[in-house]
């Protein structure tokens, strides 16, 4: 009866990172936007919330509904995204007719590769290609820790958390939507504090992660073109990589970031073309995140990989109607709670 009860609630997106917290609802039939907010953080005392040392999160999660938010929210059901960062992914096969076994597969692995007790992990996995001779299976685990910490702190603004996933997978899913995700592709989700990069094949193969981030970017032109951070954010967002008066520093002081970016996606297409079986050929690079505001970084990527890549802006579909729209520099921030909050109910209760 529990399930029949739910299925038909409105669902709501809530990401909760290093650097901040992000709440989305939206009207799936018309992908619209109907409540939207965020707060930052201070990375150095989310860790201390994170495991118990005080109230930092749950203070600023009451802030966050109580007055950052815009519009309303259409429920209290919570999806709730989980870093890629804190989170290991894994796709692996094994022979059709270990099928039974495949519990006992799955261990394995998180024993192998994984630097965590599987006493201390939440485990979630599933097939996602079969053939006659072969499963092909997605296993995700996340410390139960940091998914405990997170779901007390939703509930602590009373929200119910109906689903857990990985940040990456609910930026999988508004892509899928929205930016021709049906295509073999490669993300790089550029953050504040780090840069998740995945491989999209009709479900995450495999992602990786490093700590590279949008503000990686502006300490770098800061020291780079001696000058405050409020200035080298300017620069940032608004010259970027793009030709002008400083383009030849800034692009000396964006490149050894860039570059260790770049070697990631590189690392991490080379697992894919050689580790997973029946690859499909990579189409195209979608950048996203907050830390994707930097303008010619789409032409960069495409430079640096030989292939098309561009910044996503899944905006053209989804509205925020007749709320009032963050400004244009802010919106990538929001395409990963967007992605939680897209998705389908019955996804959740199936």
């Amino acid at each position: 009866m529990a399930k029949l009860f739910y299925k038909d609630k409105p669902i709501i997106g809530l990401d909760i990172s290093q650097t901040g917290m992000k709440i989305m609802s939206i009207d799936r039939k018309k992908w619209l936007v109907t409540g939207y907010g965020s707060i930052d953080l201070d990375p150095s005392k989310v860790q201390q919330s994170l495991d118990g040392a005080d109230s930092y999160l749950t203070s600023h999660m009451a802030e966050l509904v109580g007055k950052n938010l815009v519009g309303t929210l259409a429920g209290d059901h919570v999806v709730l995204g989980i870093p890629a960062g804190r989170t290991f992914t894994r796709t692996f096969t094994i022979p059709a007719s270990s099928e039974k076994g495949l519990k006992e597969a799955v261990e394995l692995e998180v024993e192998q590769y994984i630097p965590i007790p599987m006493t201390a992990l939440y485990v979630d996995y599933e097939i996602i290609e079969r053939s006659a001779d072969q499963l092909t299976v997605l296993m995700c685990a996340v410390p139960q820790t940091v998914v405990d910490s997170c779901i007390a702190i939703a509930e602590s603004a009373g929200l119910r958390v109906c689903m857990v996933e990985s940040s990456v997978s609910a930026v999988a899913r508004l892509l899928e939507a929205t930016e021709e995700g049906h295509l073999p592709t490669v993300i790089v989700d550029i953050g504040p504090a780090s840069t998740d990069i995945a491989i999209l094949d009709r479900s995450i193969r495999i992602a990786g992660s490093l700590n590279v981030g949008g503000n990686t970017f502006t300490l770098d032109i800061a020291k780079k073109l001696r000058v405050p951070l409020e200035e080298a954010h300017q620069l940032k967002v608004l010259n970027g990589l793009n030709a002008g008066s400083r383009q030849q520093k800034l692009v000396s002081a964006l490149t050894p970031s860039l570059e260790r970016i770049i070697a990631e996606t590189q690392k991490v297409m080379r697992y894919y073309d050689e580790r997973i079986a029946n690859h499909s050929k990579l189409e195209q690079v979608l950048v996203v995140g907050g830390g994707a505001n930097v303008p010619g970084i789409g032409e960069y990527f495409t430079n640096e990989l030989v292939m098309p890549a561009r910044v996503a802006s899944p905006w053209q579909q989804l509205d925020f109607g007749k709320l009032p729209q963050p400004a244009k520099h802010f919106r990538p921030r929001y395409i990963t709670v967007a992605g939680l909050a897209s998705v389908a109910p019955e996804r959740i209760w199936s």
